[in-house]
């Protein structure tokens, strides 16, 4: 636990950096969450002045409708900052690439700009995986018609990486889902997203890869954990261990850490997330996946949340209405 103290530590140090500096900026402590997590996990030291003038400029330079006026530029702005040296100059090539994917099809978006984030390196040439890309998704959306979403932009990206003809990427994509689903996993968009996570590992074959999944989903109940379908993606970063049961007690003992803090105990779904990514950093370098996953999986998770609330004011708006009406 050594290793993974220090994260804690070093995660706390940045998150209270971010809630005192940026307390009326940002009403969701998630995004500050996030955040601290990629400069943890990336192994990057974190210098507020030079993060917060980036992420301003991330806004002046947003269009007027764009996401990135609100909350999401501190995200987008903490990927940049992370990866690149001239953070500047990476971020003029994602809206470059962030409006070929919208004149691809994708959807104008937070989870385009994540998906631009996720393709962007110091490559200047992104053609070929733009077109994988774009076909994936719409792979996805062929199969899964009513599950797949502009959430799963980012894992098309990712997926287009790789050169592995679409049609057998599909079909992998698709056996994954089918065999998770009947070892013991829920059908639906999580599942959908866990299968796109596996299907990233191409060292290890399909059927192991399912078996760590359901040996962990036992494991990880057998532990006392709720496993909550919004959690999928997260054993799925666990699955690319050779034997992430080993770690389930770390990753048990690292949660309540946060859990008992009284800064995070309010969203214990994240922080065992966050418990999950600390240990699985220490342990594979693909810190671009971790992060991508993490970001995406908490931000449709914070999307899903507000959308049930306005959801909810707006009948209890409607009720109110009604009863207005039906008075004297």
């Amino acid at each position: 636990m050594t290793v993974v103290q220090e994260k804690l530590d070093e995660y706390k140090h940045i998150y209270e950096q971010l809630k005192e500096k940026l307390r009326w900026k940002i009403n969701d402590k998630r995004t500050l969450m996030i955040v601290a997590s990629m400069y943890v996990v990336n192994d990057k030291p974190f210098h507020f002045p030079q993060f917060f003038e980036l992420s301003q400029y991330v806004k002046a330079q947003a269009g007027f409708f764009s996401p990135l006026k609100s909350y999401s530029r501190f995200t987008i702005a903490a990927m940049l900052d992370v990866r690149f040296e001239q953070p500047i100059e990476a971020f003029h090539r994602l809206l470059e690439l962030y409006d070929k994917l919208v004149a691809g099809g994708f959807s104008r978006g937070i989870f385009t700009y994540i998906a631009a984030a996720a393709m962007l390196s110091n490559r200047e040439e992104y053609g070929e995986i733009l077109t994988r890309s774009l076909t994936i998704y719409k792979g996805m959306k062929a199969k899964h018609k009513f599950l797949t979403s502009s959430s799963d932009y980012p894992l098309a990206v990712l997926l287009g990486k790789h050169e592995e003809p679409v049609e057998l990427l599909l079909e992998r994509m698709e056996d994954f889902y089918e065999k998770l689903s009947r070892a013991g996993f829920s059908k639906g968009n999580d599942l959908q997203f866990l299968s796109h996570i596996l299907s990233l590992h191409r060292e290890v074959g399909q059927d192991i890869l399912i078996g760590r999944c359901a040996v962990l989903l036992q494991a990880l109940k057998q532990s006392g954990q709720k496993v909550k379908k919004m959690h999928y993606s997260t054993i799925g970063l666990l699955a690319l261990l050779e034997d992430g049961t080993e770690v389930i007690e770390e990753v048990g003992k690292a949660m309540e850490h946060l859990n008992h803090e009284k800064r995070f105990k309010a969203y214990r779904d994240v922080n065992f997330m966050m418990a999950v990514n600390f240990l699985v950093s220490d342990k594979i370098s693909d810190s671009r996946m971790l992060e991508t996953g993490l970001y995406t999986a908490i931000e449709a998770i914070v999307q899903a949340q507000q959308a049930a609330m306005v959801s909810y004011v707006a009948v209890i708006s409607t009720s109110s209405s009604v009863s207005s009406s039906d008075g004297p």
